[in-house]
């Protein structure tokens, strides 16, 4: 066990009440004591950042990339321990934590040759005698404040490009993730980031909140990035509206799946399967709900049904579980509540009972003791109603429902009811439909005869709606997050030429006729 404490600069800041990280895995494992700091704190850690960016910034580029060339090598070296740890704190099975481990080594690989290409433009004139250029320049400093489930490779999305860019960041991780998270910092500054670059704060939500509301008065940030819940995100979205800012949000989903009555019904499951149980189904691009054309709904239920009854749930530390325990006690209470949005018309499937699994409660097949951990069991909620809860909420757990559809315009009404936009997926064998869906479709991502999770960390992410402003990571896109666009005209024509006024003219005959 260690214990935390936020870090400003190197330096420890005072704080006051613990909170204890727990394997959920094995309750009686104490991975971290965590000293949660105040609002004073994230101001601190701005006022910081504010000192230490303009220098940051002013180092160039192309070394600005060698620090994440450096970091990608730190992580890849530190790999094996990194995953590990990501498993031992939030429960996620050692094979995802290895590809999210991963992914910061990927976004490292994709990012650290953008360094040299943060291009700008040259633009021509209107006038003689005078260029045009536009630059991109660093916002200045961020706050980046994300959640638990993907707690190391999320936040490089935002802390890779934002320091690539010359800002710097005030990061505050979730609580339960709170190890991973100064794991990954600690990479981060001996890849030979400068101090106060990038400061880590542990505080709990009103604290959080309150500093970044008393930051944003103070006029310290420029940029908040969150990564979150879609009430909390709403609320950051009003705060920093306020103060005409602009944050990049990315909250949560209730993802469609499509499955048409020429799909290829086995590769559907397997995506429904991925998408809807790994990790637990507590992923933003989670699947909420399988539509499925009432021609084969039958069929896909009854294999669905049984992929996932004979899927191995389980301790996480096995290559071949599924999915491991919720992440942390706060969400395996929410989930207790989202059971019980379970009505008489729904039909309960994909296990040998439902909620906690436990002696009396067992799950077939259950590798390790369930009494360790935030166990529960997957739900298949056939015939579920546009109507319900269930279908219009996002439930962060292992539950998906199904539904059934007849025409493809009523598939994507359907999909779009909800009112989230993040991720959808469409399994189809007919070009036609994979492109009518998503023309019709709201998301932001669309799959096709692929799983509704698995983000590529050069393509953008993000969604609409109730998922999020339009803001995307990932990719050459995030670069817009991160950087402001600035034009420069320069005009060596010796006098004043004003635009719109000065400007030659041509004079065509548009009277003449062949």
């Amino acid at each position: 066990m260690q214990t935390l404490e936020t870090l400003i600069e190197g330096k420890t800041w005072s704080a006051g009440s613990d909170y204890k990280s727990l394997n959920p895995a094995n309750l009686d494992d104490v991975v971290a004591t965590v000293r949660l700091a105040g609002p004073d704190a994230m101001k601190a850690a701005a006022e910081s950042g504010r000192r230490a960016q303009r220098e940051w910034a002013a180092v160039p580029a192309p070394v600005r990339g060698q620090f994440v060339a450096a970091l990608g090598r730190l992580v890849a070296a530190n790999a094996e321990t990194l995953a590990q740890l990501v498993t031992r704190e939030i429960g996620k099975p050692i094979a995802e934590a290895r590809g999210e481990v991963q992914e910061i080594v990927d976004t490292c690989d994709f990012f650290l040759g953008e360094g040299r290409r943060l291009y700008g433009q040259t633009v021509p004139s209107e006038m003689p005698d005078k260029q045009l250029f536009t630059f991109r320049v660093p916002v200045g400093v961020a706050t980046i404040i994300t959640a638990g489930n993907f707690p190391v490779a999320v936040p490089s999305w935002y802390l890779v490009p934002a320091l690539l860019c010359g800002n710097a960041v005030v990061w505050k991780p979730a609580e339960y993730a709170a190890a991973s998270a100064r794991a990954f910092a600690e990479l981060i500054w001996r890849a030979g980031l400068p101090e106060g670059v990038l400061n880590l704060v542990f505080a709990d939500g009103q604290a959080t909140f309150d500093g970044l509301s008393q930051s944003l008065e103070a006029g310290l940030v420029d940029k908040v990035g969150f990564t979150g819940s879609s009430a909390v995100g709403a609320k950051i979205g009003e705060l920093c509206g306020r103060h005409l800012q602009s944050p990049c949000l990315e909250l949560g989903g209730k993802n469609p799946m499509v499955v048409t009555a020429d799909a290829e019904l086995d590769l559907a499951v397997e995506g429904a399967l991925f998408s809807g149980f790994g990790t637990a189904g507590q992923r933003c691009t989670s699947l909420g709900t399988v539509i499925v054309h009432e021609d084969v709904h039958d069929e896909f239920v009854s294999r669905f049904d049984a992929a996932v009854q004979a899927a191995r749930v389980g301790t996480p530390d096995q290559d071949d579980v599924l999915f491991g325990p919720l992440l942390d006690a706060k969400f395996a209470e929410s989930y207790e509540s989202f059971l019980g949005w379970i009505g008489s018309h729904h039909r309960v499937l994909g296990s040998t009972g439902t909620g906690r699994i436990t002696a009396g409660n067992p799950r077939s097949g259950f590798a390790g003791d369930p009494a360790s951990g935030l166990f529960y069991h997957p739900v298949i909620l056939d015939g579920v109603r546009p109507d319900d809860r269930v279908f219009l909420e996002e439930t962060f757990g292992p539950l998906v429902g199904v539904t059934t559809y007849r025409t493809l315009d009523e598939a994507i009404s359907l999909a779009n009811k909800p009112g989230y936009g993040l991720s959808s997926s469409v399994y189809t064998t007919d070009p036609a439909t994979a492109f009518r869906f998503r023309q019709g479709i709201g998301a932001g991502m669309v799959s096709v005869n692929n799983s509704t999770s698995g983000a590529e960390a050069h393509l953008p992410f993000g969604g609409n709606g109730k998922s999020g402003n339009g803001s995307r990571q990932s990719g050459i896109w995030v670069l817009d997050q991160f950087t402001r666009w600035q034009s420069m005209n320069w005009d060596f024509s010796g006098k004043l030429q004003k635009a719109q006024m000065d400007v030659a003219t041509v004079s065509p005959d548009l009277e003449f006729r062949l």
